[in-house]
């Protein structure tokens, strides 16, 4: 026997359950996807080259996240325009937790006094997640530039001014900035060779195709125990612990230089709040342990901490205070 079928007036109504269902689910799918997050494996931009302290940094983390995440934390480099390109990646990358970025302090915060306009707001266009770490740079030279201190360096400028040159992870890179400062402090001029991260400055610099950098101190500390540079002084307002030896730029002779490096996770804007918390969780976790920030000094670093909210009121606040540092430094985006 013929099975019944609804009549038109029930089919109406099945219809109707039907698209009721289908659109309470569609207002669950962040949920689920949070739940089961992560289900695959997981990339965190940097915005610049390989081998920089940030870039450093990151990779250790990405290691403890694999372990703690249960899935692959991949750490991808998206250099250019100072860092400026791969954080437009995730600016515009899908909020589901499964893109991240490395928020630096340049594309974050310095960049937008420098670009007439951004490909991304630095606030609104990502959801602050957590702060990771904090850490100086340091003033390296090869030993054949023949300068032990600061003050031998700038006499050094002072003698054939704009003869000397330095390089930077980019333009309007915090490195960039720092070598500004410097000479402008110290009243003489540099020429700029700008690099797309840290790594290849570094590695120009070791090949003695430029006089000085400031790099970051995790990335440089290996180049100077070998010998292979030589450390002038570090921009934090203390001595770094990892390297007490180095004296600070203040004491060196520049009263008052202090700029630091600072880098953390974002993500897009609009990401499920518990998928923010499960990261923030995790990596505040990370950074507890006593052997990772064993590791981090030992690399000339130290450790963050704070909420979600807290560093996304940092970088606001970042935003103002480097506005005073790039008018001083006269830094241009062509530069």
């Amino acid at each position: 026997m013929e099975a019944d079928r609804p009549s038109g007036q029930s089919q109406r109504g099945i219809a109707r359950r039907s698209l009721l269902l289908a659109a309470g689910m569609a207002g669950l799918p962040w949920a689920a996807r949070a739940a089961e997050y992560p289900d695959h494996p997981v990339r965190i931009v940097v915005p610049f080259s390989a081998g920089g302290g940030g870039d450093i940094i990151m990779r250790l983390l990405a290691q403890e996240l694999t372990t703690r995440l249960g899935q692959t934390v991949l750490v991808e480099n998206r250099a250019g325009a100072g860092g400026n390109v791969g954080t437009e990646v995730i600016a515009h990358a899908k909020p589901d937790g499964y893109s991240l970025l490395m928020a630096n302090v340049a594309p974050m915060a310095i960049n937008a006094s420098i670009y007439p306009s951004l490909p991304y707001d630095p606030v609104k266009s990502f959801t602050a997640i957590v702060p990771v770490g904090i850490f100086a740079n340091v003033l390296v030279v090869p030993p054949t530039l023949g300068v032990s201190t600061l003050s031998e360096l700038i006499a050094l400028g002072k003698s054939k001014p704009g003869g000397l040159t330095f390089a930077s992870a980019g333009s309007g890179s915090i490195t960039q900035l720092d070598a500004l400062m410097m000479a402008g402090r110290a009243g003489f001029s540099m020429v700029h060779a700008a690099y797309r991260g840290g790594g290849p400055a570094l590695t120009a610099l070791a090949g003695k195709q430029v006089d000085l950098y400031f790099s970051s101190l995790p990335a440089a500390l290996p180049f100077v125990k070998a010998g292979t540079l030589k450390a002038i002084a570090v921009t934090s307002a203390q001595r770094a612990a990892a390297a007490p030896e180095i004296p600070t730029m203040a004491e060196s002779g520049l009263p008052g230089f202090e700029a630091v490096t600072w880098i953390g996770l974002v993500g897009p804007a609009g990401m499920p709040a518990p998928i923010v918390t499960r990261l923030h969780d995790e990596v505040s976790q990370i950074m507890d342990k006593p052997e990772f920030q064993r590791r981090l000094i030992e690399l000339g670093a130290e450790a963050s901490h704070g909420s979600s909210a807290a560093f996304a009121e940092y970088i606001r606040t970042e935003q103002t205070r480097w506005a005073d540092a790039v008018r001083e430094a006269n830094i241009k985006p062509e530069q």
